[in-house]
């Protein structure tokens, strides 16, 4: 039987500084666990062999792949928050934008009074919702 469904984020090089950010966004959020590449081993060393960060509850893992990859984060998947007021979601769209850039402006789209879609400047999809 399955034990668990967790977003798994792969960076390249650069999951700490996105944790980071997160973690300054969001309320309550907080590492986990955090697991580094040492000396010798296949990533480099201090990068984010595995990481999981909590955002309201709910567990992200993220790593730095020691691999590089031509592909990266698609908005196809992304990270939906309902946010508590007009202000918080403002104040989330335009920390998240910056740097990214906006799918989707803020505007009440019929499904919820105001809604964006933003990707961040490491290429994480966000939504975020004022239901």
């Amino acid at each position: 039987m399955v034990r668990s469904v967790k977003p798994f984020l792969m960076f390249q090089g650069e999951a700490e500084a996105a944790m980071n950010l997160y973690l300054s966004l969001f309320s309550g959020a907080k590492i986990v666990s955090i697991n580094r590449y040492g000396p010798g081993e296949v990533g480099p060393e201090g990068s984010i062999m595995q990481a999981e960060l909590s955002i309201a509850g709910e567990t992200i893992m993220c790593i730095d792949s020691p691999v590089k990859h031509e592909f990266g984060f698609t908005p196809a998947f992304s990270l939906f928050v309902d946010c508590d007021s007009e202000d918080e979601l403002e104040h989330l769209a335009s920390a998240l934008a910056e740097g990214g850039g906006v799918l989707m402006p803020r505007a009440n789209y019929g499904f919820s009074r105001q809604f964006t879609w933003i990707n961040d400047r490491y290429g994480v999809s966000w939504q975020l919702n004022l239901p």
